[in-house]
């Protein structure tokens, strides 16, 4: 089984693993995969053949049921705008007249300066 779930994500893409994972072998080599949903298990039974050719040619059972719990992501570094950043990003928006929303672009416009000189130029 850990073989099996070692080869899952790369067997059926990363967007269907999230959806659809490995639950048990069977005594008879049917690998039973939990999904998300009906749909999910209707769609993915459609294409068993396929996917479990690409796993060696194993059997597939699709059918509700539960998922593992997705990785937790890396953390982010995190940014923030610099107070030259938050100047110009005031002096740009200073003409609003709608507060809520100057503030709202004046927040946005200072992480997208910060961002602008952190990605690497194309």
């Amino acid at each position: 089984m850990a073989e099996l779930v070692d080869r899952w994500p790369d067997a059926v893409g990363p967007a269907i693993a999230r959806f659809a994972w490995p639950a048990r072998i069977a005594r008879d080599g049917t690998v039973h995969v939990s999904t998300a949903d009906a749909v999910w298990a209707f769609e993915l039974g459609q294409r068993a053949a396929e996917i479990g050719g690409r796993l060696g040619g194993v059997h597939l059972r699709f059918a509700p049921g539960p998922l593992p719990d997705p990785p937790a992501e890396a953390p982010r570094d995190t940014v923030s705008p610099t107070s030259d950043d938050a100047r110009l990003a005031r002096e740009l928006t200073a003409s609003m007249t709608h507060a809520a929303l100057r503030e709202s672009v004046e927040k946005a416009l200072g992480y997208a300066l910060v961002r602008g000189r952190s990605d690497p130029p194309f």
